[in-house]
Order: structure tokens, then C-alpha cells, then sequence
């Protein structure tokens, strides 16, 4: 029915996945960006049409062949937006789009407020990598394995990354879904903890009756009006799926025995780091088994992955010097990919960089950012990054800093970010945030290289 899919925010990562598939369904597909990325870049290279000033005038002109998808954190002041919608485009959310295309699939969806990246992305590979006829998949990160954030099939598996803000994960109908975590996040949409729950709970009671919910053990899920049957797993409790006969390599690498309700998957490892990998692999193993993927394949899958972009990413790692890049945005996150550090570099001086995301999220966390930033032994931090967000007044980076306990701490504009790490000359450095820190990971990565 339509020809022309225009994208209003086509950068962000869920948006760019759409994009991505409507043209390789055939369709012509351009649209507006805030700012140039390495993602709009490579649309760009794809044969997408990006521009980055608010034009109306490039919205396609044939309104009944033009569909218009956009993303909820575009302001509705926007120019386009308020354009599409006075002259009548056929128009949606990100969200909507995505439920529209998995409504006829055997989705298999992974939520959660952390985690649920690269879970998504393993649970993708496990699929895509020898399964008769793979999967199509939306994933919230890229794929190390391969290079997008698009897995397309033309069989009937769709793994997504159900997103639990705006609750755009409730256009979804699962036939699997896991739930990693519900942690209190997107206070700015959900004003409460119990909000983000009940809203959880609404996301898992869509799951098909015949299917499964997968929820990490002590996830705190309100199980009532679940029809689906209710799994759990875990990193090393027993319960479903869970890991045993843990053994630390090499690296931060781990192998370990998969439990599950069919039997035990032996001598198991997961081709990146970090025993909250381990815990991922469970849940996403998990959800394959269910499924019916044959465990030998899944074990194989497992020690083939290659992880996924800016989730605990590493950099660098040499006798000198190590550096690793982390989406990491919420306490717990942080919190954990500190942990991860010290168990691979054990005994070092660890540095990290924090650019927080977004003015609520810094007032509503700074005691628990402080808290797990203190785990450092050096910290510089940025500015705010506020993304869809108007400044707060008395709201900064400041309030987080203040309560972190380190001696060595210090807050820098962004110009300054390279000369401080030159002056503190880590060994061992990590940066954190959803902002737009990513763009300093060449130089940070071309220094520590030669550190």
C-alpha cells in the first residue's frame, strides 16, 4: 500500500532497525536526524536518505504512499512532526510499527531495565548462526557477529528487544518472553517503581497462554493475570535454568554447566567476558530450549559470540593498558560492569569516565550512581547529556560527584575529557553512558593503545 517510509528521528536504534527493514523490503526509505552518527552514516551508505535540519519540505509529497513512522523522544514542537500531522500522513510510534510487523511472527521478545541488549542479541545469534532458517530480529544494540542492528529471515522466529519506556514493549505479543530485570527506571514516564512494575506485569500477561515467561529469579514480577507458563533462571541459584560448576578463565571468561529442565548442557562458555555474560546466556538459552533448538547447537552458539557494540565493549587490552566502553546509564548497570572489571583486571587502578543521561534520571539516582561510581578508584565525570530533556535547575553532574566517596574525582567539560586522561594516564579505563560519549571512543582507544 505504501511506497515511501519517512522516519522522524531515523538515528536512534530502534528507529534505524525499521528503517533498515523497509528497505529491504523494497520500499523508499529517508528521514530526519537531530545530529549526524556513525548509524545515520551507514543508512546514509545503505542508499538511506538522512538530513539533520527540521525541513518539512523533504517529507515526501504523496501523503496516501507515504507512511511515517517516529520515535517519542522527538519533541512535538518539531516542524516535520507537526507537518505529517496537519496534512493528514498515515502516522505511528516506533513501537506500533514494530507490533504491527511481529503480529504474524513466533516472537520471541526480551525485556527487562538492563540486559536485555545483549540477551536479545545472543538469543539472535543462537538462531541466526545454524537454525534451519534463522531468525529476523530488532536488536537495541549492533551486533559484533553482524555489524546491525537487523537480522532478516524469511522463516517465522522474530527476536526484539521489547522497550520498557514510553511502554512501547505493551504493542507486543509474544509467544517466549524473558524479563531480566525491573529495576525503578524512566521515572520521567512511569513517576513511580510500581508503575514500571504494573507495567512489566501487563507486558508479561500478553504473552501467548501457550507459551513462556522467562523471569530472572527474584526479578520481583507480578505474576497475576499471567497466562503463560512461568519460568525462572538465574545466574548460579538453582531453579529452572541456571549455571553451575562455574569456572573462571582467562580474560574474565567463563565456562560452566547449563541446567535445565530437559538435562545439563556441559563445558558451556560465552565468547565475551564478564559473569553477568554468563547469567545472559542463561536466559537467552533458556528461551532457544523452549523453542526447541537442539542444545548442542545452542552450546555452540554460546562460544561464537561475538557481543554486541557499547555492551561492555572491549577496546584495549594489553600487558599495559586496558579499555573498555559501556552503555552502562542506570546504577545497577555501572554497579555491575565494575564488578566485571575487577574480576578480569584484577589488582589494577581503575579509572572510569561517567557522562550521565538525561536531567531526571540524574535527580532521581544521584544517591545510587554515587554509591556505585564509589567502587572506582578514579573518576572524571561529564557533564549531562540531555537528550529529550530540558535543563532542571539545581540539577547537574555536580550532585552526583559531590556524593561520590573517591578522593580522586574531578568534573570536566567535554573539550577537556582527552588532556585529563592524559594528565591521570590510566591503565585501566572504562567510560560509561547512553549520551553521545561514544564519539571520544577513537581517540580514547587510539591513546590507551599507545599508553
Amino acid at each position: 500500500m505504501y511506497d515511501n517510509y519517512y522516519f522522524i528521528g531515523i538515528g536512534g536504534i530502534g528507529m534505524s532497525a525499521l528503517a533498515r527493514y523497509f528497505k529491504y523490503m523494497g520500499k523508499n526509505v529517508s528521514g530526519y536526524d537531530r545530529t549526524p552518527s556513525a548509524l545515520t552514516a551507514a543508512l546514509q551508505e545503505e542508499g538511506i536518505q538522512v538530513h539533520y535540519e527540521d525541513r518539512p519540505d523533504l517529507v515526501p509529497i504523496n501523503v496516501a504512499k507515504t507512511f511515517v513512522i517516529y520515535t517519542p523522544a522527538i519533541p512535538e514542537s518539531l516542524r516535520e512532526l507537526q507537518y505529517v500531522r496537519e496534512r493528514g500522513y498515515s502516522l505511528c510510534k516506533r513501537s506500533r510499527a514494530l507490533g504491527e510487523i511481529a503480529c504474524d511472527k513466533d516472537t520471541l521478545a526480551v525485556s527487562g531495565t538492563h540486559g536485555k541488549t545483549t540477551t536479545s542479541t545472543l538469543l539472535a545469534h543462537i538462531f541466526a548462526s545454524g537454525t534451519e532458517d534463522g531468525c529476523t530480529a530488532f536488536l537495541g544494540g549492533i551486533s559484533k557477529n553482524y555489524r546491525s542492528n537487523l537480522l532478516m529471515s524469511k522463516g517465522n522466529v522474530m527476536v526484539a528487544e521489547a522497550d520498557e519506556y514510553d511502554r512501547s514493549f505493551l504493542q507486543l505479543r509474544p509467544k517466549i518472553a524473558v524479563v531480566t530485570a525491573i529495576d525503578a527506571d524512566h521515572l520521567d514516564i512511569y513517576g513511580t517503581h510500581e508503575a514500571v512494575r504494573e507495567a512489566f506485569a501487563a507486558f508479561a500477561s500478553q504473552v501467548s497462554p501457550d507459551g513462556y515467561l522467562v523471569a530472572k529469579l527474584g526479578a520481583g514480577l507480578y505474576a497475576e493475570g499471567v497466562k503463560a507458563r512461568i519460568l525462572h533462571y538465574s545466574y548460579d541459584t538453582p531453579c529452572d535454568f541456571y549455571a553451575s560448576d562455574i569456572v573462571a578463565l582467562q580474560g574474565g571468561y567463563f565456562s560452566f554447566t547449563l541446567n535445565h529442565p530437559g538435562g545439563k548442557m556441559t563445558g558451556c562458555t560465552v565468547g565475551v567476558p564478564g559473569w553477568v555474560n554468563v547469567e545472559n546466556a542463561v536466559a537467552a538459552a533458556a528461551v532457544a530450549l523452549l523453542y526447541g533448538v537442539e542444545p548442542e547447537h545452542i552450546k555452540r552458539a554460546l562460544a561464537t559470540f561475538a557481543g554486541v557494540e557499547r555492551r561492555f565493549d572491549i577496546h584495549v587490552n594489553t600487558p599495559r593498558a586496558a579499555y573498555i566502553d559501556d552503555y552502562a546509564h542506570h546504577p545497577k548497570e555501572i554497579a555491575t560492569a565494575i564488578s566485571s572489571m575487577r574480576e578480569i583486571f584484577p589488582g589494577r587502578r581503575l579509572t572510569g569516565i561517567f557522562q550521565p543521561h538525561l536531567y531526571t534520571r540524574t535527580r532521581d539516582f544521584a544517591d545510587e550512581f554515587a554509591a556505585a561510581l564509589s567502587g572506582l578508584d578514579s573518576l572524571i565525570m561529564l557533564p549531562i547529556y540531555p537528550a529529550r530533556e530540558l535543563p532542571i535547575e539545581g540539577v547537574s553532574s555536580q550532585m552526583i560527584l559531590d556524593k561520590v566517596t573517591l578522593a580522586d574525582k574531578v568534573l570536566v567539560e567535554k573539550p577537556q575529557l582527552m588532556d585529563t586522561i592524559r594528565q591521570k594516564k590510566p591503565d585501566c579505563l572504562v567510560s560509561f553512558g547512553a549520551g553521545d560519549i561514544d564519539r571520544f571512543i577513537p581517540q580514547i582507544e587510539e591513546y590507551m593503545k599507545n599508553v
